[in-house]
Formats: C-alpha cells, sequence, structure tokens
C-alpha cells in the first residue's frame, strides 16, 4: 500500500464534498494526483508522457480544469506506485464521480467551459465576497434586470438564448436561500445602483430586490458612494471564493469579455484580498445600506 503524501485529503473526505458537484470533486482529486506524482518524484512531462499527452494536460487534470478518463488515472496511479486494488478502486470510482454533469449541465449551450467552473466552485464556497463596478452582483439581480444585462453582452443573441442565460442566473441565485448557504458579501459602486438598466420599472423592481435580500443573515452589501471618488479596486471587478474544505484554496476570480482568470497563488490571494479588506473600509458602513437603497430608490 503506497502511504498518501501529508497533508493529502483522503478519498472520504472527498466524498462527502457537500456542494460544488464535480467541479470540487474534480479539484480534490486532481490535488491528490499532483501530491502521488510529487511524492514519486515525477516530473509533470514524464506522466504527460505515460497517458500519451502533454504536460500542460498534467497541469490542467490537477488544477482540476477538465474531466478525468479512467483509463489516464489508471496508468498515472500505476506510475506513481499505487498498485494496491483496495488504493485504486476508490480513486477510480471517484474519477467516474468527477465527470457526471452538474445541474449546470443542462445549460450547456449558452454556458461556455471557463464559466462553467466558476459555477461549480460558486456552489461550493463557503464565503463569497465580490465587488462590483457597473452591475448588481449575478447573485442579487431580478429576473428583468438580469435580461437586460444579458442583451447588453449578447445583442445578436436570439430571445431563446436571451431567456436560457437569464434561467441560468435565476437558478444560480437559488444558492442564497439553500439549506446550508454560503456568506455572499458584497461591495458594490454608488454608479451601479444608479444605473437605470433596463427601464425605471425593472431598476425599482431591482432595488426593492436588494433591500429585501439584504436583509437575509447570509447577505451583506455595502456601497462606495461618489463621495470617495477613486478608490482601492481602480483595477476592476473581482470575487474571492473561499470553502469550508481546508484542501480548497481560496480561488480569485476576474472575469473577461471571453474568458476568465482564476487565481489562487498565495501572493495573488494575499493582494486581492488586501484590495477587498481596504473596500470594505471606503465604503458606507453596513448598517447604512439599507437607507442607502431607500434613497436611490426614492430617486427613481
Amino acid at each position: 500500500m503506497t502511504a498518501r503524501p501529508e497533508g493529502e485529503p483522503s478519498v472520504r473526505s472527498m466524498f462527502e464534498s457537500p456542494r460544488g458537484g464535480p467541479t470540487v470533486l474534480r479539484i480534490l482529486l486532481g490535488a491528490q494526483l499532483r501530491q502521488l506524482r510529487e511524492a514519486s518524484g515525477i516530473t509533470r512531462e514524464a506522466a504527460g508522457y505515460a497517458i500519451r499527452a502533454s504536460d500542460s494536460k498534467i497541469s490542467r487534470l490537477e488544477l482540476g480544469r477538465v474531466g478525468f478518463k479512467e483509463r489516464d488515472v489508471s496508468d498515472l496511479l500505476t506510475l506513481y506506485g499505487v498498485l494496491d486494488g483496495r488504493d485504486r478502486s476508490p480513486l477510480l470510482a471517484l474519477a467516474a464521480q468527477a465527470n457526471t454533469p452538474g445541474w449546470w449541465h443542462r445549460y450547456s449551450d449558452v454556458l461556455p467551459s471557463w464559466f462553467e467552473v466558476y459555477v461549480g466552485l460558486e456552489e461550493a464556497a463557503a464565503r463569497i465576497r465580490a465587488y462590483e463596478v457597473q452591475f448588481v452582483p449575478g447573485l442579487l439581480q431580478t429576473e428583468d434586470y438580469a435580461r437586460a444585462v444579458t442583451m447588453l453582452g449578447h445583442p445578436d443573441a436570439s430571445t431563446d438564448e436571451i431567456e436560457q442565460r437569464v434561467a441560468l442566473r435565476m437558478r444560480r441565485r437559488e444558492l442564497l436561500t439553500a439549506t446550508e448557504p454560503p456568506h455572499l458579501w458584497a461591495v458594490v459602486d454608488e454608479a451601479a445602483l444608479r444605473r437605470p438598466l433596463g427601464g425605471v420599472d425593472a431598476m425599482r423592481d431591482q432595488l426593492r430586490h436588494l433591500i429585501e435580500v439584504t436583509a437575509l443573515p447570509n447577505v451583506t452589501l455595502q456601497v462606495v458612494s461618489f463621495t470617495h471618488g477613486g478608490h482601492a479596486a481602480a483595477g476592476g471587478p473581482f470575487s474571492i471564493l473561499r470553502f469550508a474544505e481546508p484542501d480548497l484554496p481560496d480561488v480569485v476570480y476576474l472575469e473577461q469579455l471571453t474568458s476568465a482568470l482564476y487565481l489562487d497563488k498565495r501572493e495573488e490571494l494575499d493582494r486581492y484580498l488586501a484590495v477587498m479588506e481596504r473596500l470594505c473600509l471606503e465604503a458606507e458602513p453596513v448598517a447604512a445600506t439599507p437607507g442607502i437603497l431607500k434613497g436611490i430608490l426614492s430617486g427613481f
């Protein structure tokens, strides 16, 4: 039996991951394969050769960015010296489970692969911290507001595609009222709350929804008012996701026009965490949020 590297997650703990479905299982299984490879002193290049692939594919597998083929996992386990069937079988079964589609698979026609990763991470997160400049955060959007945002980003999309994208956003929103919801702490620029996307009526409904949802114990909203001028997050919107599973590192999510960046290196995380802390200090106090929202609503 091959000893598990120190600090490596157990197979049992991976099967018991509470949320996030295949995304989290892929990340945890990838981390286990990486630790087995490193403990065996095998390079990514050598591992890639063993499964008839490149070292970049090994990197993607170890980061949980792609699905696992049973044959690849089997060959890697053999290469890493995991030969006992009692050790191999749970890992191979886990690889199969990690390929089971999540609920979001039904939206695959409008869900690019780079965003599919985020939806799975969002489902698994215990804490989500977000900063938004232009829009109300996705998890806090109403249907009409989400439709206006979607049409803005996809002006040539058909009506059916628009409605499918809106349905996906509304399904994601259910996360906040789930049995064990994450804590969402959002910092929003005042401009996003005053820009009447979808028209005045849609914006009024959106502001009323924010007043209601921020009464939830797991939702915190702060507003960066115009009076602050420039502020810490001059680079644009971002999210930081934290997980209950100790083997999952924090992830910074940066969405771009046709792709996204996922940052999990310690120095990158520390920098974004510091910016988020400064934003929370620069924003209006949490206790002031209901009054700010009602004041903006009265102006529409």
